[in-house]
């Protein structure tokens, strides 16, 4: 007797659910600031921007490479949250230990301000080279409004995980990203 397809969805969905079920619960990563040098002077109001990503590092799991035209995604590893706005907050939180004098707000915060400073990121790469070393590539841009003025600079900063697990990778991105936060302080002292 042949089966229906009201027959053969009943039997599918139950192996599908179990297909799903096996499957292992993602394991969820958050990027650290670590504390950097205190500095003296700096816009009395910044404005951090929305941090622009390759579209690449733009995915809920974490890229670990992209090399010989291959991209490296660990299916299992996820962002706890979306990578863009977590740079975002985790530099705004740096800025503010870095520059106790001034208030650091993210763009579209609850906060109203009016900067005397907006910093603009853009991130192109964030990820494992060919040697295993993480490679932070960042393009940075502040603008002043008292006076009008701006100033750029380009970022390539290098960190050694210090194993191959996901968590020293998590760990390395960190590191690179209080590098790029310690630099992006000293422009705003111009």
């Amino acid at each position: 007797m042949p089966l229906g397809r009201r027959s053969l969805v009943a039997l599918a969905l139950p192996l599908a659910a179990a297909a799903c079920s096996s499957s292992p619960e993602p394991v969820l990563y958050a990027l650290q600031m670590k504390p950097g040098p205190v500095l003296p002077r700096g816009p009395k109001i910044v404005q951090v921007r929305d941090i622009a990503l390759a579209s690449y590092l733009d995915r809920k799991e974490i890229v670990r490479a992209s090399q010989d035209y291959k991209l490296v995604v660990l299916p299992n590893d996820w962002w706890g949250e979306g990578l863009g706005q977590m740079l975002t907050r985790v530099i705004v939180m740096g800025l503010a230990q870095r520059l106790p004098a001034s208030q650091i707000v993210p763009e579209g915060g609850a906060v109203p301000a009016d900067p005397e400073a907006a910093i603009g990121v853009s991130i192109q790469r964030l990820d494992l080279d060919a040697g295993g070393q993480l490679v932070l590539s960042a393009q940075t841009g502040i603008e002043f409004n008292r006076p009008r003025r701006t100033a750029a600079r380009g970022f390539q900063i290098s960190r050694a995980p210090a194993g191959p697990d996901t968590r020293a990778l998590v760990a390395a991105i960190s590191d690179a990203c209080g590098e790029l936060t310690d630099g992006l302080a000293q422009m705003l002292q111009s």
